[in-house]
């Protein structure tokens, strides 16, 4: 069922999000291994995590503005061919933004674990 989402949700964009949260774990778990880094694992989350919800938004814009311009080119369509398209494009944005709370999350238990 995954792999159908995340063919589904356009390949480029959702494997290009599939890369960034395999990113954010690395960062994360580096963060919780090695003591001296977690700064810098911090500030990397910070900016992993919000590229992912833009670039969500981002392959979400695009999928809506192809989707358009293939109902302006059809003349007459379905309200359930629209529903159907509007539940695809979001798939990016969904993705996009589970990252981004897994990356916060991870910020707020390294920020907390963290010692002055």
């Amino acid at each position: 069922m995954f792999l159908s989402i995340l063919n589904d949700g356009g390949p480029v964009a959702m494997y290009s999000l599939l890369l960034l949260l395999i990113l954010t774990l690395v960062v994360l778990s580096k963060g919780f291994i090695k003591k001296e880094q977690v700064k810098k694992s911090i500030s990397l989350l910070k900016s992993i995590s919000l590229f992912a919800l833009v670039l969500g938004f981002f392959w979400q814009i695009i999928g809506l503005m192809s989707g358009l311009i293939a109902f302006e080119n059809m003349g007459s369509i379905s309200p359930t061919v629209v529903a159907g398209g509007l539940k695809i494009s979001s798939y990016s944005t969904l993705f996009g933004m589970l990252i981004f709370l897994i990356g916060r999350l991870g910020i707020i238990i390294l920020t907390w674990k963290q010692k002055d």
